[in-house]
């Protein structure tokens, strides 16, 4: 059943039963038209009373302000609307490659996708690595062309790209019509059903049976699209009856073809001008009809919170609560708002629950367990919460004011806490170092930061030990301009800086160093003396102190504080301000006064030492070594293989994917040179590359690159 409730003026439909709710994923690339498109289909159902535009920042969707400032989508958006009795949430994802975290949160509330491809643009590398993501996750597929009303749209070319990238099971179930003028899309024909959906008087279309004229230009695509539909359908006598030659019945095609779109085995194309209306009820109806519902949808693995296996769920209303937070946003005026899929059990208001979330300390989220009460359910619209008596399983809400709710964390029954398992999310690859202006905007950044990295997680924050720089790990540079426009539209003043790697120190030689630290200045002085031997060590191989002295010319008690005073001096560097490494200093020698001599004299003496060795020994500059795996499509090798070799990567291999279009392009590559490698290999491959890194080792960096490391050092 479903009901609608009034709100604010805006109406929020309510559903009980989990078979009338359809959740759908928007995807596609950046421009394609998924949130003008969404504005449409709102409008169209009287969900909205009048479409919004990305150009005057009033659409439904993109009401995140970075997303208004920036004219494009930013992040996961929920929009629901009601069509023929049945609720459908349209999730709206942004097209940029550096928000491929929103596109998985979508996917994840998602139990279908369909793709928005512009007439104009066609199909780019980037929605071929889309549409491998969802197929990845076996998530059913459906295409719309849409901007069929722009001067250079392409509807056939756009079609033909769209068959060659996704494959020969996309196929159109409809043919646009042209106006008189032969150029306008004025109406639709359908190419099962041989109707016609006339919009030249306007939406909604009058409908009526095709001319017979219209019969023989779409045969020969008529007769695709059947056979496409038979190879699909369970009735295995289906295909040798209509080789046979027999007509089949649309009555018959129409439930294999949507039995085959909800299985994920079709895909088929649906024409959409979201300008003039047309094509919007046919997606809908296509939504309605073939998309899967919930109860149709494999859910996620839960356990105990403990990891204990738990038994697999299943989407019933009045089963065990477990929900997952697809997004959370922290709104100034709301604060913590998260967007949940319930995939078990009915969401009430003042409900206690238990939330927990796991598995992403590395990231900043450290694990976290709490019980906490829901004081209200919420359908949104965008930025609009209308407050609602529950939420089924299969459907989306918004909860508000959690405490401790992330990205990814799991709601469930407080007497019976589970886990879900999470979904697979990107590793940032591309470091910012950010820096406060002044002193009193330290504080507002570590508030602001906790608050983007609890409903992100593919920002990942780091506080580098050896560089002492704040540094944010981002998926590109779109995502870094949204990360930093965001804390600067909450009152921080910041400035970025050059990113510094951490290398390291080490002696190529062996040294002698004499450490000398003799002071008096009236009352008790500081005397220590003492002579060290420095040998360097294989890589890795970390520090020894070796204790040699002979006859007691060291007092036993001082030793210890030698050792001490030489680490301290490895920590703090000698000739650039980076960790020393990889080496064994042995005390061979020294000098102690009965009275002058102490703990915090021997520590000086024994840095002293250090760095008198060092300026008789070489020192050398190690520079870390990541092994890198760069995954491309074939024609882009060469282009990667040469990039590589450019920035003093070595070559360890090229492997083919088994699916023959991809290749594997391993390398070694200094660190110094992938401290912007991602924003680098997606303008080399058009968006299609993508890559992942392993620290392998420190190894000694070229000279003319170490002298300009020192000379830097020296200058500060």
């Amino acid at each position: 059943m479903t009901q609608k409730i009034q709100e604010k003026g805006l109406t929020a439909a309510v559903v009980t039963e989990p078979g009338r709710v359809r959740n759908v994923v928007l995807v596609g690339h950046s421009g394609a038209g998924k949130t003008t498109l969404i504005e449409a289909l709102l409008a169209a159902t009287g969900t909205i009373s009048r479409a919004g535009t990305v150009v005057d920042g009033t659409t439904v969707t993109d009401h995140d302000p970075a997303a208004v400032r920036q004219q494009r989508s930013v992040s996961l958006s929920c929009a629901p609307l009601v069509h023929d009795g049945v609720k459908i949430n349209l999730l709206d994802t942004p097209g940029y490659a550096d928000f491929v975290g929103e596109l998985r949160a979508g996917l994840r509330a998602a139990d279908a996708a369909v793709f928005v491809v512009s007439a104009v643009d066609g199909v780019d590398e980037a929605t071929v690595v889309l549409w491998e993501e969802c197929a990845a996750i076996g998530m059913p597929r459906a295409v719309t062309i849409t901007r069929l009303d722009h001067p250079r749209a392409d509807y056939e070319g756009t079609l033909q790209d769209c068959q060659e990238a996704f494959g020969e099971n996309v196929m159109p179930i409809y043919q646009p019509m042209l106006g008189d003028d032969g150029q306008s899309v004025v109406g639709l024909l359908g190419l099962v059903t041989l109707r016609v959906l006339d919009y030249s008087a306007g939406y909604p279309p009058q409908a009526r049976e095709a001319e017979p004229e219209h019969l023989n230009p779409i045969k020969d695509d008529r007769d695709l699209l059947i056979e496409g539909i038979i190879a699909e359908s369970e009735d295995e006598t289906l295909m040798d009856r209509y080789v046979a030659g027999e007509l089949i019945s649309t009555d018959t095609l129409v439930p294999d073809l949507e039995k085959a779109v909800a299985r994920g085995n079709f895909y088929p194309v649906i024409p959409v001008c979201a300008a003039t209306g047309v094509g919007l009820d046919a997606l809908l109806d296509g939504l309605v009809s073939s998309a899967p519902t919930p109860l149709e949808h494999e859910l996620p693995v839960v356990t105990g919170v403990d990891g204990t296996p738990r038994p697999p769920l299943t989407c019933d209303p009045d089963g065990p609560l477990v929900a997952e937070v697809v997004k959370t946003t922290i709104d100034r005026h709301v604060g913590r708002v998260s967007l949940v899929r319930v995939f078990s059990g009915t969401l009430h208001p003042e409900l206690t629950v238990h939330v927990s979330g796991h598995g992403l300390a590395e990231r900043g989220h450290a694990d976290h367990d709490a019980d906490e009460r829901i004081a209200h359910v919420y359908s949104p619209l965008g930025s609009q919460l209308r407050e609602v008596a529950s939420c089924v399983a299969g459907d989306i809400c918004a909860i508000t004011k959690s405490g401790s709710a992330e990205t990814g964390d799991t709601i469930s029954g407080k007497d019976k806490p589970l886990l879900m398992e999470p979904w697979t999310m990107p590793e940032p690859l591309l470091p910012i170092a950010v820096v406060a202006k002044s002193r009193s905007d330290e504080d507002a950044l570590a508030r602001n930061l906790a608050r983007l990295v609890a409903g992100d997680p593919t920002l990942r924050l780091e506080r580098n030990q050896d560089t002492h720089q704040l540094v944010l790990w981002c998926m590109g540079e779109s995502h870094a301009d949204v990360v930093l426009d965001r804390l600067r539209s909450g009152g921080v003043e910041l400035d970025t800086e050059p990113v510094k790697v951490s290398l390291r120190e080490t002696f190529g030689a062996a040294a002698k160093g004499h450490g000398r630290h003799v002071k008096q200045s009236g009352g008790h002085g500081q005397y220590a003396v003492c002579s060290i031997e420095v040998e360097p060590l294989p890589r890795g191989a970390g520090f020894e102190f070796v204790d040699r002295v002979v006859g007691g010319a060291v007092p036993h008690n001082y030793i210890p504080s030698v050792e001490k005073g030489v680490r301290a001096q490895l920590e703090r560097g000698i000739v650039a301000g980076y960790p020393v490494v990889d080496l064994r200093v042995t005390l061979v020698d020294g000098k102690a006064h009965s009275v002058d001599s102490s703990d915090a004299a021997f520590q000086t003496a024994g840095a002293l030492a250090l760095r008198t060795a060092a300026e008789q020994g070489q020192v050398t500059l190690l520079e870390p070594v990541d092994e890198i795996v760069v995954r491309v499509p074939d024609t882009y090798v060469g282009a990667v293989m040469s990039d590589l070799s450019g920035r003093r990567g070595r070559p360890l291999g090229t492997e083919a994917e088994e699916n023959g279009e991809h290749s594997l392009v391993r390398a070694e590559v200094p660190a110094t040179e992938l401290v912007r490698y991602a924003v680098e290999l997606r303008a080399l491959t058009s968006g299609s590359g993508t890559f992942t890194r392993a620290y392998a080792r420190h190894e000694p960096m070229p000279a003319h690159l170490a002298d300009a490391v020192r000379k830097e050092h020296a200058a500060r």
